[in-house]
C-alpha cells in the first residue's frame, strides 16, 4: 500500500494543476446540483417488522383517505384565571378560532372539544386536534401561518393558546454560531501546531472542499434517496472533523520529510505513502463501521451511516490527492518559520534538521514519565474512566418529543398544559388497531371485547370509542396511559396491553396491534437495545482483526479494543449524566432531562470506533517503525510520542472542537451526538491513547509486538509504516539515515 500511495503523492504533486482543477470542478458541480435540487423530506423514524410499524402500514391500507403518520396539531386553550373555557364568551372564541381553520388548505379534519369531551375536569383547559393531509415537512408555509393566526385570534379574545403536535416542526439547518466557533478553535489549533498560517489554511481548505462536495451530494440526492437534514448534518460534522485531521497528519509528515532534507516532490510522495497509509486505514475503519449501521434495520439509521461514510470516503480521497497538490502550489510556505529560515538563500531545499534523539519536548517528557510509572498511570487512567462510565449503567433509551423542547417553545407549553389538564399520559396516547378481515366474529363484537380487555389493564386511564373503516373490517381505538410517554411505566403498559390482547387474538382470529408514536418509540428503543451488543461485538471483532493485520501483533489489537470500550463507556456515562440526570445541562441549554436518544449508542459506537483507530494508528505506526529498526520497546514508545504525540493531540482538539460546535443546535439528535462524540474523542485521545496505551506497552515490553509464527506467514503485510519505500526510492541524505541499514532487521529476525 505504501508504495502505491507514494506514487499517488508524487503524481498529485507533479500534476497539481490537473488535480486542483478536477477537485474544483467537482466542488462547483456538487454545489450547483444541490442548488437546483428540490428540498428533501423529513421522515418519521420507522422500524420495519415491528408491531407498531405493521399497524401504521395497515392503517394506511384500510384508511386511505387519511395519513396515519401525517402532520397533526393540537390547539390547547386555557381560560383566564377564575374563568372556565366552557363559559359563553370563551366557548365562542374557541369555536370561531376552529371555524377559521376548518376546510383550509391541507386540513383533513378539525375536532370540536365541546362535542368530543376534550375539556378538563375543572373546565379550565380544552384542546382541539387538527389533522392534515400531508406530512409535517410537506405543509405549506401558508398552512402553518393559518394555524398561528388562528391561535393569535384566540389570544386576542383573552385565552391562553399553545400549539402542540408535529405541524410546526422545523427542519434543522447547519450553519449556526456554535459551529463557526468550533471551526475557529480548530483553525487556532492548526496554526499553533503547525506554526504556519499557510499550512493551517491548507488543512482547512482541503477539509472544506471535501465537506462542501459531500454536503452538496447529500442535498442533491435528498429526494431520490429520501435523505433528511440529519443525514446532511452528520455528513457535515464527520467530514469536517476527519477532513481536517487527515490533512493535518499528511501535512505534518510532509514537513518532517522536508526538514530531513527531502526535495518537495519526494517529501510529498513519502508523506502520502506513510501518513497516507494510516489515513486510508483509519478512514476505512470509520467507513465500515458507519456502513455497518445498516444491519440494525432502521432506514433512517442506514441513511445516516451511508451519508457519513460517503463524507469520510471523500475526506480520504481529498487528503491523498488534493493535499500533496497544494504542497506544490504553496511550496516553502507550508513549512514552519524556523525551517524556512534554515533554507539556503534562493534554495528550495532546507538544510537537514538535526536528529531529534536528544530533544525533550512535552511528548517525549510525558512518554518517559509513563515509562517510569506505568502501573500508577494505568490504574489512575483506568479507574478514572471507569468512574466516569458508571452512570452508563442507568442508561435509558427513548425518542424525545415535545417534552424535551425548550419551555420557550409553544410545543413544550402545549405539552405542559395538556399534562396539567388531562394527565401526563395524555401526551402519549396509544393507538390500538383491530383487524377482523380474517376473523369469523363480527367486527363490532371483537372490537368491544378488545375495548373491555384494554380498559382492564392496570395503567390505562381511558379508552376512546372505536372508529371503523369504510369496509367495516378494521377498527381503531385510542388508549390513554396514566403515565408520561417516556416513563418506564408506559413501556411496561404497552407490553401488558399486547400480552392481554393476545388472548383475544387467539379466541377470535383477529389481529390486534398496539401502535402510535409512543409505541413506535418503545419498539425502536427495544430494537436498539437488542442490537447494541451484537453490533459492538462485530465492531470490536473488526478492530482486532484489522489491527492484527496492520501491526502484526496479537496484544496490541486486544489492548486497543479494550481501550475503545473504556472510552465509549465513559462517553455513555457523560450522556446519561447530562441528558438523563441533568448534570451541567444548563451550560448547553438543556431545560428538560429525559432518556437518551435510541439511536445514539449505536451511532456513537460506530463513529468513535473509526476515530479511535485514527489515533491508535498514527501513534503506534511510529512506535512500530522505531521498534523494527532496532529500538528497545521503551525507546520505541518515546519515539512514537516524539514524532506523533503533538500531532495526535492537536488532531483530537480539532475534532473535539468541531463536534462541540454542534451542541448548540436545537435538534436533540445532533445535540446529543455533539456531546457524545466530543466526550468520546477526548477520553479516547487523551486518556486511552496518551496514557493507557503507553503504560500497557511499557508493561508488556517485547511481548507487545509478538505474533505467532503461523500468523506471520498467513497475514498480509500491508506495510502501513512505509518500510517498503526504501526499496523503491533512496533514503533522505541525513547523517542518521546514512548510518541505518537499507533493509533493517526487526526484533524477531524479519527483514523489511
Amino acid at each position: 500500500m505504501a508504495t502505491f500511495l507514494y506514487r499517488i503523492g508524487r503524481w498529485a504533486f507533479r500534476r497539481r494543476r490537473l488535480v486542483g482543477g478536477l477537485w474544483l470542478g467537482g466542488f462547483v458541480l456538487a454545489i450547483a446540483a444541490a442548488a437546483i435540487a428540490p428540498a428533501g423530506e423529513e421522515e418519521d423514524i420507522s422500524m420495519p417488522g415491528t408491531e407498531s410499524q405493521k399497524a401504521f402500514d395497515l392503517l394506511d391500507e384500510r384508511f386511505p383517505e387519511s395519513n396515519s403518520q401525517g402532520a397533526e396539531a393540537r390547539l390547547v386553550f386555557r381560560a383566564p384565571d377564575g374563568q372556565r373555557v366552557t363559559a359563553r364568551e370563551n366557548k365562542a372564541a374557541v369555536e370561531d378560532t376552529l371555524g377559521s381553520l376548518d376546510g383550509g388548505d391541507q386540513v383533513s379534519s378539525t375536532t370540536d372539544p365541546y362535542e368530543t369531551g376534550a375539556v378538563s375536569k375543572d373546565g379550565t383547559i380544552a384542546y382541539s386536534t387538527i389533522t392534515y393531509t400531508a406530512d409535517a415537512v410537506d405543509l405549506d408555509e401558508s398552512t402553518k401561518s393559518a394555524l398561528e393566526r388562528a391561535a393569535s385570534q384566540a389570544r386576542d379574545a383573552g385565552l391562553t393558546v399553545e400549539i402542540g403536535g408535529s405541524a410546526l416542526d422545523a427542519e434543522e439547518s447547519p450553519g449556526g454560531t456554535t459551529e463557526i466557533i468550533g471551526v475557529a478553535v480548530a483553525a487556532v489549533v492548526l496554526v499553533v501546531a503547525l506554526g504556519s498560517l499557510v499550512a493551517a489554511g491548507l488543512s482547512l481548505l482541503t477539509a472544506f472542499v471535501g465537506v462542501a462536495i459531500a454536503f452538496g451530494l447529500v442535498s442533491a440526492l435528498a429526494v431520490p434517496l429520501g435523505l433528511t437534514s440529519t443525514v446532511a448534518i452528520l455528513a457535515l460534522m464527520l467530514g469536517l472533523a476527519v477532513g481536517i485531521d487527515y490533512a493535518l497528519f499528511i501535512t505534518s509528515r510532509y514537513r518532517d520529510e522536508r526538514a530531513r532534507g527531502s526535495d518537495p516532490e519526494e517529501a510529498a510522495g513519502r508523506a502520502v505513502g506513510t501518513a497516507g497509509s494510516a489515513v486510508v486505514f483509519a478512514g476505512a475503519t470509520v467507513f465500515i463501521a458507519l456502513v455497518g449501521l445498516g444491519v440494525v434495520g432502521i432506514p433512517e439509521l442506514t441513511k445516516m451511516g451511508m451519508g457519513g461514510a460517503g463524507a469520510v470516503a471523500l475526506a480520504v480521497l481529498v487528503a491523498l490527492t488534493l493535499t500533496p497538490a497544494l504542497f506544490g502550489f504553496f511550496g516553502q510556505k507550508v513549512l514552519s518559520r524556523a525551517v524556512r529560515k534554515s533554507a539556503p538563500p534562493g534554495g528550495e531545499r532546507p538544510r537537514p534538521a538535526p536528529t531529534e534523539a536528544g530533544r525533550g519536548g512535552l511528548g517525549t517528557r510525558w512518554a518517559r514519565f509513563v515509562l517510569r510509572r506505568p502501573v500508577a498511570v494505568l490504574l489512575t487512567a483506568g479507574l478514572g474512566l471507569g468512574a466516569v462510565a458508571l452512570p452508563a449503567l442507568s442508561l435509558e433509551l427513548g425518542l424525545p418529543g415535545d417534552e424535551s423542547k425548550s419551555v420557550e417553545t409553544t410545543q413544550r407549553r402545549a405539552y405542559d398544559l395538556l399534562s396539567e389538564g388531562f394527565g401526563p399520559g395524555f401526551n402519549g396516547p396509544l393507538t390500538v388497531v383491530v383487524d377482523t378481515s380474517k376473523s369469523a366474529d363480527a367486527t363490532r363484537a371483537t372490537t368491544d371485547l378488545v375495548v373491555k380487555t384494554v380498559r382492564g389493564v392496570d395503567g390505562v386511564a381511558s379508552v376512546g370509542d372505536p372508529v371503523l373503516s369504510r369496509t367495516k373490517d378494521t377498527a381503531v381505538l385510542t388508549a390513554v396511559p396514566k403515565t408520561a410517554p417516556n416513563s418506564g411505566e408506559t413501556k411496561d403498559l404497552v407490553q401488558a396491553i399486547r400480552g392481554a390482547v393476545s388472548d383475544v387474538e387467539a379466541d377470535t382470529g383477529a389481529g390486534v396491534f398496539v401502535t402510535g408514536t409512543t409505541a413506535m418509540n418503545i419498539d425502536i428503543s427495544e430494537a436498539m437495545s437488542d442490537a447494541l451488543i451484537p453490533y459492538l461485538t462485530v465492531v470490536i471483532g473488526l478492530a482486532v482483526l484489522l489491527l492484527t493485520v496492520v501491526f502484526r501483533s496479537i496484544l496490541v489489537p486486544v489492548k486497543a479494543a479494550l481501550g475503545f470500550l473504556l472510552s465509549v463507556g465513559a462517553a455513555f456515562g457523560v450522556l446519561v449524566a447530562v441528558f438523563q440526570w441533568g448534570w451541567a445541562a444548563d451550560l448547553i441549554g438543556i431545560e428538560q432531562t429525559g432518556p437518551v436518544m435510541s439511536l445514539m449508542p449505536i451511532l456513537v459506537i460506530g463513529i468513535v470506533f473509526g476515530l479511535a483507530m485514527d489515533y491508535e494508528v498514527f501513534l503506534l505506526t511510529r512506535m512500530r517503525e522505531a521498534y523494527v529498526h532496532g529500538a528497545s520497546p521503551g525507546e520505541a514508545i518515546v519515539s512514537g510520542f516524539r514524532h506523533s504525540g503533538r500531532v495526535v493531540a492537536a488532531a483530537a482538539i480539532i475534532m473535539i472542537s468541531v463536534f462541540a460546535g454542534f451542541i448548540g443546535m436545537s435538534n436533540p439528535t445532533i445535540q446529543m451526538m455533539g456531546v457524545g462524540l466530543a466526550a468520546a474523542v477526548a477520553f479516547d485521545a487523551f486518556v486511552v491513547r496518551m496514557a493507557i496505551v503507553p503504560a500497557v506497552l511499557a508493561l508488556l515490553g517485547h511481548r507487545a509486538w509478538w505474533l505467532p509464527r503461523i500468523l506471520t506467514r498467513v497475514l498480509p503485510n500491508v506495510d502501513i509504516e512505509g518500510e517498503k519505500l526504501s526499496r523503491y526510492v533512496p533514503a533522505p541524505a541525513t547523517a542518521a539515515d546514512a548510518a541505518a541499514p537499507r533493509h533493517p532487521v526487526g526484533r524477531h529476525g524479519h527483514r523489511y
